[in-house]
């Protein structure tokens, strides 16, 4: 209206105008005030000053983001890797120093070297080293026994699937390579496979299908008697080496085979379980396709 005073528009509260390319500065723990910077995108999305940076690490390599206080921060909580890693400089020496061994010569065996003096006492009494390849066959029925008791009885075919995928690679593995009986090798017709017969050395049946035994057991928490299993193992490894049964890599990939089979097993039962409602309608003799 004419006769109406004119309003005029009031300011604004100083604490709202902000600029739009700012945020407001916060305080940090050490009571110093920061300013976070802020710039828009071109979809009008604002990016702070920490966002590029973090961007730009990103494109850099890894290893070029590394301070001393990531290094020693390895060094003291990753121990276990360090280790290795000093463990690969120390043997890259050794392998590029060593006189290797000739063609015409026997393999160079340092289980060989241990177990010298168990290879002259089994030498000079066939009688005792006949005891201990019977034991060592009763050692081998145990394993086979449990494993066979786990599906035929338990109905868990797990440790039988990781002996069957054991056996069967090192079977191809042991004709692949078929390494020379070693040197000094003695043999009883009582030891597994009884009867004198050939085998394959590389690698040792012996002791993957105790390990593989062993796991199942610590799986169903038997405990004690895994840990039975694991000395008869320990005792069987150094009987062979000192008949010369097996090489001393024999026995380590052995270990090695039955950890990793007893593992592939387990994925293969869990690409194969059957989903709920189908497994209601099963009948239990079909365990072993579970």
């Amino acid at each position: 209206m004419d006769g109406a005073p004119a309003v005029l528009p009031l300011p604004l509260p100083l604490h709202n105008n902000i600029n739009n390319n700012s945020t407001p500065s916060s305080c940090t723990l050490n009571k110093r005030h920061t300013t976070t910077s802020t710039r828009t995108n071109g979809n009008g999305v604002g990016v702070t000053r920490d966002m590029v940076v973090k961007k730009e690490k990103e494109k850099r390599a890894s290893f070029m983001t590394w301070t001393v206080e990531d290094v020693a921060h390895v060094a003291k909580h990753h121990r276990v890797p360090c280790l290795f890693a000093m463990g690969l400089l120390f043997f890259m020496g050794v392998e590029y120093t060593l006189r290797m061994v000739p063609s015409s010569s026997q393999p160079f065996d340092l289980g060989f070297v241990a177990t010298r003096s168990l290879h002259r006492v089994l030498s000079a009494s066939p009688q005792l080293n006949t005891f201990l390849a019977f034991l060592n066959t009763v050692f081998v029925g145990m394993q086979t026994t449990y494993i066979l008791w786990t599906w035929l009885i338990e109905g868990r075919p797990r440790a039988t699937i990781s002996a069957l995928f054991m056996f069967t690679c090192r079977g191809i593995l042991g004709y692949s390579t078929q390494l020379p009986l070693p040197q000094g090798f003695l043999g009883s017709g009582v030891d597994f496979p009884v009867g004198n017969v050939s085998f394959f050395l590389f690698y040792s049946g012996h002791v993957a299908g105790s390990v593989i035994a062993s796991l199942d057991m610590r799986r169903m928490q038997r405990f004690e008697l895994a840990r039975t299993f694991d000395v008869l193992n320990i005792l069987q490894a150094v009987r062979l080496l000192g008949t010369r049964g097996h090489y001393t890599i024999d026995l380590a990939v052995g270990v090695g085979a039955g950890i990793l089979f007893d593992s592939l097993a387990g994925k293969y039962e869990e690409s194969k379980k059957i989903p709920p409602i189908a497994a209601a309608t099963t009948v239990s003799k079909d365990a072993f396709f579970t």
